[in-house]
């Protein structure tokens, strides 16, 4: 039923569930209120100061924004001490995140980026939180990288909060896609967009065209059937879209179908694709999944991949399910 909070909707959840615990109710909740403040902080923007770069550099050897330092310690802030996590990954951060001694530990993993979409932020473009929850593997204290190595099929949960002219959470614990919409004026998300299914067809597709002469001839044969629309093998026009964030060009894509690809190139022939396995594709390709999409690095399905690092990189082709697998057996 629309106009469900968050809370209600995960508490029915969790009642038709036999063995749940409530633990992960708890966690989504927390979860809920980080998110509501990085949602904050992005709409005030320049009012605060938070806007350019930081001089810093992630892990990937990315240039830091000043919000994705913030918004990845509201991440952390907010969930350390809960007690319901025994660890955690940021795509800001080098090695995993341990909980502090002084905390319970629970019988979670959460990977996240705190803030994709990052290099929109000064032009005022959506940006998002993506999330991915994994258990930990059962007697195991104080986890290490190689217990979040899980393939995407073994999530318990993935969700992303995207920061636009409003802010919306999509989520999806293994049974369908729902999305919540924060009402600013009760602080609660609100259920707005229940059951989220991807149209099957479609005739619009997002890729960063700047790269085309890096691409497989696969991806090339696939794009240029595309831009010749009515006159080409088609026989159908197409429309491009291109946002520059995973979480802006999903939602797009959940909403009303479509087709993304950042797929393999040969423009830095040190990184195996462009998107990260653990807290961007694998969860994001679960949602997709859900929704009743595909998602595929064009080779193998993205949720079967046995990940070796938790900054693993990959192709991705997601979306609509008959385009993925048209594009796929180019490849």
């Amino acid at each position: 039923m629309k106009g469900r909070s968050l809370t209600q909707f995960i508490l029915n959840a969790q009642r038709e569930e036999p063995s749940a615990t409530g633990e992960l109710t708890l966690l989504l909740n927390d979860i809920a209120s980080a998110c509501k403040s990085i949602s904050h902080e992005v709409n005030r923007g320049a009012l605060t100061g938070v806007l350019g770069i930081a001089e810093t550099e992630n892990v990937q050897g990315e240039v830091q924004k000043k919000l994705d330092i913030i918004t990845n310690d509201i991440f952390i802030d907010a969930l350390e001490w809960t007690g319901h996590l025994a660890a955690m990954a940021s795509e800001e951060n080098d090695d995993i995140i341990p909980i502090p001694d002084q905390y319970p530990k629970g019988k979670y993993l959460i990977c996240f980026d705190p803030l994709d979409g990052s290099s929109n932020i000064d032009v005022n473009l959506s940006v998002g939180t993506i999330f991915s929850i994994l258990r930990s593997p059962d007697g195991v204290e104080n986890p290490i990288e190689a217990d979040f190595l899980q393939p995407g099929s073994s999530q318990v949960c993935a969700g992303f909060c995207l920061y636009g002219p409003s802010t919306i959470m999509i989520l999806t614990t293994g049974s369908g896609v729902n999305g919540f919409t924060l009402d600013q004026d009760v602080g609660e998300f609100l259920l707005t967009h229940p059951n989220i299914r991807i149209p099957e067809d479609t005739s619009e597709f997002a890729i960063n065209m700047s790269n085309q002469r890096f691409w497989e001839p696969s991806v090339q044969r696939y794009i240029d059937e595309c831009i010749r629309g009515k006159d080409g093998p088609r026989r159908k026009n197409f429309n491009m879209r291109w946002i520059a964030s995973l979480v802006a060009e999903v939602y797009r894509i959940l909403t009303r179908g479509g087709i993304f690809t950042y797929p393999l190139d040969s423009k830095d022939p040190t990184k195996a694709g462009r998107l990260r396995l653990m807290y961007e594709a694998n969860p994001i390709g679960f949602i997709v999944e859900q929704a009743g999409g595909a998602c595929s690095t064009g080779h193998q399905r993205i949720l079967d991949i046995q990940p070796n690092t938790i900054h693993q990189r990959v192709p991705v082709i997601l979306g609509s399910k008959n385009e993925v697998e048209r594009l796929v057996s180019y490849h």
